[in-house]
């Protein structure tokens, strides 16, 4: 299946599978998903703030009969916030995410981060702008994320009617608690942020090694249908796309590594030739940061100031062309 048509819809797999599609799929624009079957529906995800997961809930029972208060089951594929933040909306759910997932979100002060930097970006000239651009459309005040009611660090089925559900963990990837969810009757993956399709995918954690990984075993089930986390719906070729872009970045930084560059020198100095294409090329600083702490054995945290500074200048220089 080439990828296919990107916009804004909550799109009928058949068989009972629905997928939510949301562009550009940049940054905070996440996708999500709902399996159904009878009088029972399991929903994959929810969006960066409630704004957005509630408009997702309407469509979805306007489409299905399911809403928030039919929905018995919300899984996370992930702890981040444009996976998460809206599950407050689903109390009526039994939430599952991985053990490492919950961990994550047991402490996210990320709404409280983003408005204090959302506060100070008028006076940070470009970088604030850049970031007013990025993040201010959304509507995070007074979120309060929500970890699981229930937590596993295997393989795990949960039951959808009569369908058998398969929550795989496959993290430490893309983040420390990654998990994809696959339905076999219905030959459909969700594969959260493990996936992106056409636009730069980022890994604050990492490590890079892991996520290659994580695609290997997606490639490896009988599928015919992947949701990624960010961009269109695809297929194998585009888990196999996620994979180069992936294998060339992690060998492209560790060859600058070994030397003698930084990771921010390296950052600029890689030419992503056909992935160039793919929208926020800035995103690269971040991975590339990711891939240097592992080779080293840096357990610190990133300066998330100076890596988004680092993002913006990338960006700007890739517009500039």
């Amino acid at each position: 299946m080439p990828t296919t048509l990107f916009s804004k819809s909550l799109r009928n797999l058949g068989g009972g599978i629905w997928a939510w599609i949301a562009p550009p799929g940049t940054w905070n624009y996440s996708n999500a998903g709902l399996i159904t079957d009878g009088d029972e529906a399991l929903l994959v995800d929810t969006l960066v703030d409630e704004r957005l997961t509630g408009e997702m809930l309407d469509a979805m029972r306007t489409a299905t009969g399911f809403g928030a208060d039919r929905i018995a089951t919300l899984v996370n594929t992930n702890e981040t916030s444009n996976h998460t933040w809206g599950n407050g909306l689903l109390k009526a759910a039994t939430s599952y995410a991985s053990a490492a997932a919950a961990q994550e979100m047991a402490t996210d002060t990320g709404p409280q981060q983003i408005g204090k930097l959302l506060g100070a970006a008028p006076g940070m000239g470009e970088l604030g702008q850049w970031f007013i651009d990025k993040f201010a459309t959304f509507d995070f005040e007074g979120l309060t994320p929500s970890g699981p009611d229930r937590t596993f660090s295997s393989e795990i089925t949960l039951k959808v009617g009569k369908k058998d559900v398969h929550l795989i963990p496959v993290g430490p990837a893309n983040t420390p608690g990654d998990i994809i969810v696959h339905s076999p009757v219905d030959r459909v993956v969700f594969a959260g942020d493990v996936i992106s399709v056409g636009v730069t995918p980022i890994t604050w954690t990492g490590p890079v090694s892991g996520w290659i990984k994580a695609c290997d075993r997606i490639m490896a089930l009988d599928v015919d249908t992947i949701v990624p986390g960010h961009g269109p719906l695809t297929d194998k070729a585009g888990v196999r796309k996620m994979r180069d872009y992936l294998t060339f970045v992690d060998q492209e930084a560790r060859k600058r590594h070994t030397a003698g560059m930084d990771a921010w020198a390296t950052a600029q100095d890689i030419a992503l030739g056909e992935f160039a294409r793919w929208p926020d090329q800035g995103k690269l600083a971040v991975t590339v940061g990711t891939i240097f702490r592992e080779i080293d054995q840096d357990a610190s945290p990133p300066n998330l100031v100076e890596y988004f500074e680092r993002i913006q200048q990338l960006d700007k220089k890739y517009a500039a062309g």
